[in-house]
């Protein structure tokens, strides 16, 4: 079904333009799909990797005499730090974007995020600088959320006003593969880190060499976006005089404009982040220091299932431009809040048994130290097979969601009133779901012998991203409307 754009914002399908964008050449759509894509695997890889090593960074961070779970807390804390400052970035780059263009404004985020990166790598551990080493790497983890939160709006924008209307969903599919490609190669890089220098050099300070990897890849990067142009949408825009000069008060005082915002937020953006980051992200953390998997053996797992279900965000993607995006999208839905659960129980039950692997013992100081416990003969395919079902959900939700928002919202503000609703789900509801999980299940951990909390600690933090899913179901069941082909150039 054809979509009409909202009324009310500056009609200018008269005024003269220099190309439309479905008469842009394939080329130059790769050419623009390519320079933005890779700019956000790096963004994406430089904010993954922090988490990817909490269970290494928090002991350095928090210092050694700690128990595990509050050193592991803590970096899970400082990584989320860097999600509640994404809603801040989106709306202070967003407005940017739509008043200065979409182009310099993600370049400047490129250049703030890989720099915190590389300095992060720099940082001293806490037994060497005492409490200034957690102060620091939150301050950088600020600018990285900050960073991030002007990313994907301005990449996902830019894509969306050059692609053909009718082929919106497949095209920008490409950008929602880069959130999955950062942290594959975040992952990827630590394996071969690990590797190379060997377990105990890269606990001390091997994990240093991902964070300053960074710096090399975004020379990279901020080369090939130098040379792209302005998307012919803001042009136009910018051409006939209707950028806007208020782009947050025409976001979300206008009354058009915030409903719509409310119901990218609580009908789509906040469901989408709780099972982007319960099965990218949690399970990673639940494998490693739940289950107690070896790092090689969570991280071929991860890889793996990621790799194979990424062509269905293309499918899902391009699909959404033939049958629609709310279909899909709450299809997606529906199964993370359904399934999650039953395939960490899955997980959990092919982890196989732990293997105390060094005894418990007393220290100098009279402090008795736990046994150290690994799962040695976990069944790495049936794993893989399970997170893959956790990937497909997250394909089904976050394929079209691009196109999806890139249509609700007017060129004038589409940077702004994309970013934010976008941000805030993924950010404040996604990005906290290690942290929330993790600590409901340490509180549960606590809980006497034979309640039920205690019986199923482990998995008790699921509530979260679960409870999450299912309200954002229902509401956008309710409200969401099911925008595709929306012909952009005839606002």
């Amino acid at each position: 079904m054809e979509h009409s754009v909202n009324p009310g914002y500056g009609a200018v399908a008269d005024a003269p333009i220099a190309h439309d964008n479905n008469t842009v050449s394939t080329k130059t759509i790769w050419q623009v799909i390519t320079a933005s894509s890779v700019g956000t695997v790096i963004e994406w890889y430089d904010f993954y990797i922090f988490g990817s090593l909490a269970a290494i960074i928090g002991p350095v961070l928090f210092g050694h005499a700690g128990k595990i779970e509050d050193t592991l807390l803590g970096a899970l804390a400082v990584f989320g730090a860097g999600f509640v400052v994404r809603p801040f970035g989106a709306m202070f780059f967003g407005r940017l974007g739509d008043m200065i263009g979409r182009k310099y404004t993600f370049l400047v985020t490129l250049l703030i995020m890989g720099g915190a990166t590389f300095v992060t790598g720099l940082i001293p551990s806490y037994d060497t600088i005492g409490i200034a080493a957690p102060v620091v790497v939150v301050i950088l983890r600020l600018l990285q959320g900050l960073a991030l939160g002007g990313e994907y709006g301005g990449a996902t924008t830019y894509v969306a006003e050059y692609a053909p209307d009718k082929q919106r969903g497949y095209y920008t599919s490409f950008i929602q593969i880069t959130a999955t490609g950062g942290l594959i190669l975040s992952i990827s890089v630590l394996l071969i880190t690990r590797k190379i220098v060997g377990e105990d050099a890269f606990k001390e300070w091997g994990w240093r060499i991902p964070f300053l990897l960074s710096g090399f890849l975004v020379i990279a990067s901020y080369y090939i976006r130098r040379k792209l142009h302005e998307s012919p949408l803001f042009a136009k825009a910018k051409a006939t005089g209707t950028t806007s000069k208020s782009p947050l008060r025409d976001s979300f005082v206008n009354p058009v404009n915030r409903r719509l915002v409310l119901i990218a937020l609580f009908g789509v953006t906040m469901g989408q982040g709780v099972i982007f980051y319960t099965s990218q992200f949690q399970v990673f953390t639940f494998m490693n220091s739940t289950l107690k998997l070896d790092i090689v053996d969570s991280s071929i797992i991860m890889v793996v299932s990621m790799l194979l279900a990424t062509p269905l965000f293309v499918y899902f993607g391009s699909l959404s431009d033939r049958i629609g995006r709310k279909r899909i999208i709450m299809t997606g839905m529906i199964c993370g809040a359904l399934f999650t659960a039953p395939l960490f129980y899955g997980i959990k039950a092919f982890a196989g048994p732990l293997t105390e692997i060094t005894p418990a013992t007393v220290d100098a100081a009279g402090k008795a130290v736990p046994a150290v416990m690994k799962a040695l003969t976990p069944n790495v395919p049936a794993m893989t097979a399970l997170i893959f079902c956790l990937v497909v959900f997250v394909t089904m939700v976050y394929g079209p969601i691009a196109a999806y928002l890139v249509e609700l919202f007017p060129t004038k503000v589409r940077y702004t009133s994309l970013s934010v609703p976008y941000h805030i789900g993924n950010g404040i509801f996604g990005g906290f779901v290690p942290l929330v999980a993790t600590s409901i299940g340490v509180w549960a951990a606590a809980q006497p012998e034979g309640t039920f909390a205690k019986e199923h600690s482990s998995l008790l933090g699921l509530i979260y991203p679960i409870a999450i899913a299912l309200i954002c179901f229902f509401v956008g069941m309710i409200y969401m409307k099911d925008v595709r082909n929306v012909r952009l150039m005839d606002e």
